[in-house]
């Protein structure tokens, strides 16, 4: 992914909200197959890391993109952003 990609996924993230928190008990394998199945129906999604939780966000970041086959956006403070194209019918046109 180019910075020119990431910089106009990073302004498309920018009006999303978080869709999963992940809380004290870290990331669990329901938290990781609840992103793959919002993959479905999205290509840019956003997880908020509450402050109960002790890993590491890049971390946490890097094990969701790494289990659900997508990229790591950006990480601010604790929120994560991903993105997976759609195969079949790809929503987000990235520039080239």
């Amino acid at each position: 992914m180019t910075s020119k990609q990431r910089a106009y996924l990073k302004s498309l993230a920018a009006g999303l909200n978080p869709v999963f928190q992940v809380g004290k008990s870290g990331l669990t394998p329901d938290v990781t197959d609840a992103v793959e199945e919002c993959f479905n129906n999205n290509e840019l999604i956003k997880i908020a890391v509450l402050k109960n939780c002790v890993e590491d966000p890049a971390e946490i970041a890097n094990t969701v993109a790494e289990r659900t086959h997508s990229q790591v956006v950006q990480i601010i403070g604790k929120k994560i952003v991903l993105y997976r194209p759609d195969k079949d019918n790809p929503k987000i046109s990235l520039p080239v």
